[in-house]
């Protein structure tokens, strides 16, 4: 049995959550999301104020899906609630963002400056010219915006330049010079 999965998800009397067959919505203060469940072995039962992910079989798909739904209503509800965040940081001489609309203008050390269009339903602030704050309800798409941002210009591990995760920390290597 799926540690994740067997675990009941806690509705706020802020949340609520409508359950149909193949697919869950939920809404917050925040917002509203949804997921399909593509599986006919997995449901999801509202007993009060919990849901509670149950699969119908034992075998390898029920299994691993069990966990998998269950992290997933999860993370809708904390979305709705709290929501998501991520900050990431520009490491380099002249490399700086700046609000270019609902997008970002990104100097990364190119010839040109590099515009990036903001996404439905995520939030892109650069809290200064070298940190940028990405928020939003969906974990999946805060997390694919910040990918796609540190896509960009990745940092590279001789002097660390490029764009980084807040808390990541780059290895470093010894250039020709430390070969000894």
């Amino acid at each position: 049995m799926s540690k994740v999965g067997k675990k009941p998800i806690e509705l706020t009397d802020k949340v609520t959550a409508e359950v149909t067959k193949g697919s869950v919505k939920i809404k917050g203060p925040k917002g509203e999301l949804e997921a399909d469940i593509h599986t006919n072995k997995i449901f999801v039962e509202k007993e009060g104020t919990q849901l509670t992910v149950k699969r119908t079989c034992d075998d390898k798909e029920a299994k691993s899906c069990h966990g998998l739904y269950g992290a997933l209503i999860r993370n809708m509800v904390k979305g709705v609630t709290e929501g998501f965040e991520k900050r990431l940081e520009l490491v380099g001489v002249g490399y700086r963002a700046q609000k270019n609309g609902n997008g970002l203008k990104l100097s990364l050390g190119y010839s040109h400056p590099i515009e990036f269009k903001a996404v439905d339903g995520i939030t892109i602030t650069p809290e200064s010219d070298t940190s940028i704050l990405i928020q939003g309800i969906d974990k999946q798409k805060v997390g694919q915006v910040a990918a796609n941002i540190r896509k960009l210009r990745k940092p590279e591990p001789y002097k660390g330049k490029g764009v980084k995760y807040k808390d990541e920390y780059i290895r470093r290597k010894a250039g020709k010079a430390g070969k000894a």
